[in-house]
């Protein structure tokens, strides 16, 4: 701060009468997208360097680095759960967008994470009600009729048949899904990987899922 001018009292002010800077933005989740903010996240590394502050220039690229780290890291926890293979495995992937109520995909978490997957050789079957199929072919540099990846036109049908399922978006829709039903349409043991941290995780274990989520404990079936 005493290198830029800045005065920390005026700076918190300035953030704080952001109503989009608010707890709801503070929640565990398998990685930050969209353009706006990790832009703004490099520009703040490109300021520190300029006004000869490396080392918070290297805290704030760390950010960056974490966040990447952190889609891949989701898509290794679903690797190891699933006995250190997907080959041939059905994952259903539910959100492709980098947040609910938008088509935006902007440096998705669901990108890297259906991507990872893909080297895998999983078998994917994605739905978003918003993102477009052509743009998730593009994110993917895949055609539409790749056979490795198809897209759904509902929850129902990207879960039928698959032996886990992942939320990656936090679309509302995804809290009333029929699960009894998905459960008994997918692969046993059928696991759930919540990366928003979004379901009833209670109810989704009575029903009969295995169940991840982004900041809970680890269950005892996934230490490994």
């Amino acid at each position: 701060m005493k290198k830029t001018g800045a005065d920390v009292d005026e700076v918190a002010r300035a953030i704080g009468s952001d109503s989009r800077i608010s707890p709801k933005f503070l929640k565990a989740s398998v990685g930050f997208g969209g353009f706006c903010f990790q832009k703004d996240v490099l520009n703040l590394v490109y300021l520190c360097g300029h006004f000869g502050l490396p080392e918070v220039a290297a805290y704030w690229d760390q950010v960056i680095k974490m966040n990447d780290w952190q889609k891949h890291r989701f898509a290794e926890r679903v690797l190891r759960t699933l006995f250190n293979t997907v080959t041939g495995k059905r994952i259903a992937v539910l959100g492709f967008a980098f947040k609910k109520d938008t088509n935006d995909t902007h440096e998705s978490a669901a990108i890297y994470i259906c991507r990872d997957l893909l080297e895998e050789r999983a078998s994917i079957s994605i739905y978003d009600p918003k993102v477009t199929i052509p743009q998730m072919c593009k994110d993917l540099a895949i055609q539409d009729d790749d056979p490795n990846v198809e897209f759904a036109t509902s929850a129902a049908q990207a879960a039928k048949g698959a032996h886990a399922l992942l939320v990656l978006t936090e679309w509302d829709e995804f809290r009333q899904l029929d699960f009894e039903a998905i459960y008994q349409s997918m692969v046993k043991p059928a696991w759930i990987f919540d990366g928003r941290s979004l379901l009833d995780h209670a109810r989704l274990r009575q029903i009969g899922f295995k169940v991840y989520s982004i900041g809970k404990p680890l269950p005892q079936e996934a230490a490994r």
